[in-house]
């Protein structure tokens, strides 16, 4: 028996906690709103794995709709592209597992053996919501490790993009964590051997004085030419363009301070800067970690490979054999389930194609197809299954020719940062002073010119500056994170701070897809309310879950004869009631001049009652966020979908002229190039196929979306739809980034001119520059961190 916990059975699922709109499913006393539910608790249940229960409430995710087919996962070409190891005995797959959320989780996929014994071992990283599984392969194939992971509610998400995709991030990740290890220890222990230069020891013996710093220069070796490799790249390859960037400043402070230390320390002049130079690099690496924060389980570069399925069902010779999606051709007959993906254009042969197009061209409303009919890619099939003939290969396909489309392929790295300006005029001034201090001691004093020459590059090279920007994005880049904003990189809040011009999308994007507002139309009594209520409990069509919510009138009567025709309505006997809800069409009615929107039909006992009409809601916060951002910017509208909110959304746009409808993705785009044509900075939000081209070419792109493990065009930023109405915190927050930016700049220039004056005098010590340079690296550090956050308080962010 598995343990209890504190949560009312009556009213929520014992497993996933979503309210119970049908008590029929019950087990141990327990209940469940699906069999799906059910069905996981009897595995575990079964398997002892009582656990689960015990180290959350709810820990499970509704099963619901589980239709999901693996049998493409019995291809061995398939399985080949997809494993990470195989040998003779053991293979080993990595699996993106998107509901993994809570320490049950980790803790029943770290038991999967108990379940199934081939299973070798499993290993959860769950910042990425990966599971790294070792099975037998000769006795457990990789299709029913995946329906092993589906059963119990941990479906993976595979998609053809993990086929061809390689992850490089991982490595440049090792890469710099590396560097960053070997700088701080350098700089550990060239601060431990420059102690007694620090106080003066003066008596220390000589040989000692000179075996510490030649271990020192031994030190510097792995500093300049491991660590800080990166920079002298950057700065001769931008050099070669004739760009002055930041890092040529950085790169000839490290060689100053290198040449420098070697020169006094081999001819016994003086102890060098080692503990300043490996103390430089580690904290510049420090914050270039920070700043190359990224987020493991997003993609901001997905393309149309991640919305395909890996294979698709062909039909040969009368039998269903899933096949590569690569190797599908004109002429196959395949089988589209319901739910699924149409995955190349072709023609409708057999079944009623009713198809979603939303992600591909913004209408909201369902496109029916009838027999002969060509159907694009693209459209998700609604109702039962389809079979088709493929007319054009998938890399010919309307969908396909939209992604690779040249003009949506926009350059992304022209993002200008405050840094990247200022660097350039720092860089000049630097060698300016530096080359006038040796002009002026070269006159007056030559046995001082080499050393204030040299002095001036050291002191003044730009740590702190080259801290500021790193560190103030990344405490604004945590904040937005705690937010569920995700920015593709640090760059982008600087540009955020700039726009001045936002297009929103329609459908998906300001719409809230599970906010369906109701109304009827004629006239029902409480009795009948509680008959239709009854009925639409037994179905799991968004519709009918949203009118039950609507009613909202606790379960009553059970009901006998029910049926359900996939999209089209439901029939059902209550209390010796005939009810039957759907759409005109299937319950046969012929009826004129009905509005636009979704409407469910009401027919009890043969007597037509009135329909019920869903129209879209937008999202909390819109109207407040439109009157926030329209005081100074300017907002437009573009819209695949057709006209028929055009009244319902003057309130929010008032210039008429800036709502667009029926837009192709190439309007969108075209569009996008026209304000910024303008001068405009244009920040585009959009959630679907239609609005990639769009999100590509606005300065930048920001994809919303109510589950940021679902598929999202290629943007710059990913916005989770519950907190879409803090867009306008997020921009004065971008803004006020900026400004300490701005002010860490000023600080850094400050410490830097206290330098300069010792530096052109050619006055500087080891000791001052290892107390300088840590002061202003700790200064600039906290400066920004806590002033960022203050001002995350003030917007309402923390």
């Amino acid at each position: 028996m598995l343990e209890t916990k504190a949560l009312s059975i009556d009213t929520h699922c014992y497993h996933c906690g979503e309210d119970l709109l049908s008590s029929v499913y019950t087990l141990d006393s327990k209940s469940f709103c699906c069999v799906g539910c059910k069905g996981v608790y009897q595995i575990l249940s079964s398997y002892n794995l009582g656990n689960y229960y015990a180290y959350n409430d709810v820990p499970g995710k509704t099963q619901q709709q589980q239709t999901t087919h693996f049998e493409y996962l019995d291809e061995p070409a398939i399985v080949a592209d997809l494993v990470d190891y195989s040998d003779d005995r053991i293979t080993v797959i990595t699996l993106y597992i998107p509901a993994i959320h809570c320490s049950s989780c980790i803790w029943l996929l770290e038991n999967l053996y108990k379940i199934n014994p081939d299973i070798v071992q499993s290993r959860i990283d769950f910042l990425k919501k990966q599971v790294a599984i070792t099975f037998k392969h000769q006795d457990l194939s990789l299709r029913k490790v995946v329906e092993t992971l589906t059963g119990i509610g941990y479906e993976p998400l595979i998609s053809l993009q993990d086929v061809v995709k390689k992850q490089q991030t991982e490595v440049s990740d090792r890469k710099l964590m590396t560097r960053i290890a070997v700088a701080g220890f350098c700089f550990g222990n060239t601060m431990l051997l420059s102690f007694p230069e620090y106080f003066g020891l003066s008596n220390l013996e000589l040989e000692f004085k000179n075996f510490f710093g030649w271990l020192n220069i031994a030190f510097a070796f792995p500093v300049v030419f491991y660590c800080a490799k990166d920079y002298f790249t950057s700065a001769w390859l931008n050099l070669k363009n004739g760009v002055l960037n930041l890092d040529f400043p950085l790169a000839l402070g490290i060689s100053v301070m290198f040449l420098r230390s070697i020169v006094e320390i081999t001819t016994k002049t003086g102890a060098g800067f080692v503990d300043t130079l490996s103390g430089l690099v580690f904290f510049l690496l420090v914050g270039k970690w920070m700043q190359a924060h990224t987020y493991h389980h997003l993609s901001f570069e997905r393309d149309y490979r991640s919305y395909f399925p890996v294979a698709v069902t062909v039909i040969e010779n009368g039998k269903d054999k899933p096949v590569p999606l690569n190797l599908l051709k004109k002429g196959d007959r395949i089988l589209i389930r319901s739910n699924e993906i149409i995955p190349a254009d072709a023609i409708l042969l057999n079944g009623e194609a009713k198809l979603d197009f939303s992600f591909v061209t913004g209408e909201s409303l369902p496109v029916k197809k009838v027999l002969g009919e060509i159907v694009y890619a693209g459209g998700r099939q609604l109702s039962g299954a389809i079979e088709l003939e493929v007319i054009k290969a998938v890399s010919q396909s309307y969908l396909t020719k939209l992604w690779n489309n040249e003009t949506f392929t926009a350059d992304k790295d022209r993002i200008k940062t405050f840094s990247g300006k200022a660097s350039k005029y720092f860089s000049v001034a630097l060698l300016l002073v530096a080359l006038s201090a040796g002009a002026f001691w070269l006159f007056t004093d030559p046995t001082k010119a080499l050393a204030s020459f040299t002095a001036v590059l050291i002191i003044a090279c730009p740590c702190a500056l080259a801290l500021s920007s790193p560190f103030t994005l990344a405490a604004v880049l945590s904040i937005f994170d705690k937010n569920k904003f995700y920015l593709k990189n640090t760059a982008v809040i600087e540009e955020l701070a700039r726009i001045d011009t936002f297009i929103f999308d329609k459908t998906g994007t300001i719409t809230n897809p599970e906010a369906a507002g109701f109304s009827f139309k004629g006239n029902l009594s409480p009795d009948q309310k509680q008959l239709i209520s009854d009925l639409a409990r037994n179905s799991g069509h968004p519709l009918s879950r949203e009118l039950v919510k609507w009613i909202n009138l606790p379960a009553r009567y059970q009901v006998t004869a029910y049926k359900e025709k996939v999209g089209r309505g439901i029939t059902g006997s209550i209390n010796a009631h005939e009810i039957k809800l759907g759409s005109a069409s299937f319950l046969g009615l012929s009826l004129n001049n009905l509005p636009e929107g979704s409407q469910v039909h009401v027919v009890v006992d043969g007597q037509y009652l009135g329909y019920f009409i869903a129209s879209q809601q937008w999202r909390n916060g819109f109207k407040d966020l439109t009157l926030k951002l329209g005081k100074t910017a300017d907002l437009h509208l573009l819209s695949g979908d057709q006209d028929h909110d055009r009244k319902n959304l003057i309130p929010f746009f008032p210039r008429v002229q800036q709502m667009n409808f029926q837009q192709s993705p190439q309007n969108k785009l075209d569009y996008v190039l026209q304000l910024q044509g303008k001068g405009k900075k244009v920040l585009m939000f959009g959630d679907g196929l239609n609005d990639a081209g769009a999100l590509k070419q606005s300065d930048l792109g920001v994809a919303v979306t109510d589950n940021i493990n679902n598929f999202t065009p290629g943007c710059d930023a990913i916005l989770d739809g519950a907190n879409f109405n803090k867009i306008p915190q997020f921009i004065q927050q971008a803004k006020d980034a900026v400004k300490v930016i701005h002010m860490s700049f000023g600080i850094s220039l400050s410490y830097n001119f206290i330098g300069l004056f010792f530096a052109v005098q050619g006055l500087l010590s080891p000791l001052f520059a290892a107390v300088l340079m840590p002061i202003s690296t700790a200064t600039i550090i906290l400066f920004t961190s806590i002033t960022a956050r203050l001002y995350a308080r003030k917007n309402r962010l923390l």
